[in-house]
């Protein structure tokens, strides 16, 4: 597949502006996205043949049917942090923050769930890439779980990372409650993105919420307020409610003219956020190279192209005149509101 990727203006519908404030723009231009981010990667010799080999497997005295766990890692009220391909996940901006994370707390795979059972392979396709040598590697759409201990003064993590499943979302949820009832975890943290009315010139939002009342006041963030079609994302934050297990979800605006298959930037802000959520620090020097390039190609594609740049200054003037709401507080503050939850929600136990 081609590198290249265009930004595309398209006809938009613009809350609360007259249709001459922002005109059709036209043109479509090509712009190169640095590879710098881990990809999805075929899995090893020894992974795929114990994929292989517990794939049909029913553990005694488990309820899940389709979660294969290698080994149960010994970890301390984990904090869970999940990203789903798809629907959830605009310019791949959160699965690519859970792959990023996943690398630098060096994060080891435990789990996966077998996906023939959620999956039309028809609309979720798999996937075949050439390996160093040269062989064929085929690559399945699934879910695949991965641990990391922390010292002691921050949490254990499990970071989820998948495909949204096309099918039987409610057996699909039913397996990750059991793997988060089994490894007992203190906090479910869901990463996603959105394309929205938003410009690269300014910071990507990051906007966090809850559903439940207590702990979106305890966190200080908003209390979800979504009316509408939802993923599989609010479909599991329904159940974690329903099972008073804590959860918070983060989502980023994509701008909505920015088609690439990845977005830098968007990544980057998620990245932060998460950090500042959890009072965690990851080496960011890698993205925020690949976000500075990012924008700095998107400004050398604009300025030769004096319609684009009109209809960018108006998109600014506009967002300009909007006040934001629901941003996330200031990081020490959630560091320590988190901290303080995490240890009482401990005690309590």
């Amino acid at each position: 597949m081609s590198r290249e990727a265009a930004i595309s203006l398209p006809r938009k519908s613009w809350a609360g502006n007259t249709p001459d404030k922002f005109p059709d723009p036209a043109p479509t231009l090509g712009i190169p996205f640095p590879e710098v981010l881990l990809l999805e990667r075929a899995p090893n010799e020894q992974e795929a043949k114990s994929l292989e080999s517990h794939r049909r497997s029913e553990r005694k005295g488990s309820r899940m049917r389709y979660l294969t766990m290698d080994q149960k890692p010994e970890l301390e009220s984990p904090v869970v942090i999940l990203a789903f391909t798809g629907w959830n996940d605009a310019a791949s901006a959160a699965s690519n923050a859970a792959r990023f994370a996943m690398r630098r707390l060096g994060a080891r795979k435990f789990a996966s769930i077998e996906p023939e059972p959620f999956f039309t392979f028809t609309e979720t396709r798999p996937y075949v890439r050439l390996d160093s040598s040269g062989e064929r590697q085929l690559t399945w759409p699934g879910n695949e779980f991965y641990y990391a201990r922390t010292p002691s003064q921050g949490p254990d993590y499990v970071i989820g990372i998948g495909a949204e499943p096309n099918l039987r979302w409610r057996t699909f949820t039913e397996e990750y409650m059991e793997l988060f009832n089994t490894l007992d975890v203190s906090m479910v943290v869901s990463l996603g993105a959105l394309i929205g009315e938003a410009s690269h010139r300014r910071p990507i939002s990051v906007t966090g919420s809850a559903a439940d009342p207590s702990l979106a006041r305890e966190l200080n963030l908003q209390r979800s307020r979504y009316e509408g079609p939802t993923g599989i994302l609010g479909i599991l934050h329904n159940a974690l409610q329903e099972a008073k297990r804590p959860s918070v979800s983060l989502w980023a605006t994509v701008p909505h003219y920015i088609t690439n298959e990845q977005c830098p930037p968007a990544t980057l802000a998620v990245l932060q956020r998460m950090q500042q959520l959890l009072g965690t620090s990851f080496d960011l020097d890698e993205i925020e190279a690949a976000s500075d390039g990012f924008r700095d190609q998107l400004e050398t594609t604009l300025a030769g192209d004096p319609q684009l740049r009109s209809y960018l200054e108006r998109l600014e003037a506009a967002l300009a005149e909007e006040e934001a709401e629901g941003s996330l507080p200031e990081a020490t503050d959630l560091v320590g509101d988190i901290e303080q939850f995490l240890r009482e929600n401990s005690e309590n136990d």
